[in-house]
């Protein structure tokens, strides 16, 4: 896959998740996409189909009444078919806030995301931030 086509995809999901977005953003996904949701609170694992992670989503604007939010922080860095991006994430939660820089790794299948998987700079903190289920 051309670097071009893939950073292409890249700048479309930077600006869907920026925007809140995030119908547009699972709109983006192969059927089969598995996202890497990382660390041992109630949204980690790994989730499978655009349904479940449309879900998620819903989970994270729901227990933060819609505070959840993410943007990208740098350039897109493209490695065959992986794109790395840098990102800040913030949400506010029973008086708590968290807000914490991190990556988000895709990989690219044609012109969708086939994959995903995040990383936190301070996972421990995330984790306390979203609880268990």
């Amino acid at each position: 896959m051309e670097s071009s086509a893939v950073l292409s995809i890249a700048r479309q999901y930077a600006a869907a998740v920026s925007a809140g977005d995030f119908g547009a953003v699972t709109r983006m996904f192969t059927d089969d996409i598995v996202w890497h949701q990382p660390g041992g609170n109630q949204f980690s694992g790994s989730h499978r189909g655009a349904a479940a992670i449309g879900e998620m989503f819903g989970g994270m604007m729901t227990v933060t009444e819609g505070t959840f939010a993410l943007r990208t922080t740098g350039a897109p860095m493209v490695n065959g078919a992986l794109v790395a991006t840098p990102v800040h994430f913030s949400a506010k939660r029973n008086g708590e806030v968290m807000a914490m820089n991190g990556v988000d790794l895709l990989r690219v299948e044609g012109d969708r995301i086939a994959e995903v998987w995040l990383f936190s700079a301070g996972q421990g903190g995330e984790d306390d931030f979203w609880g268990t289920a």
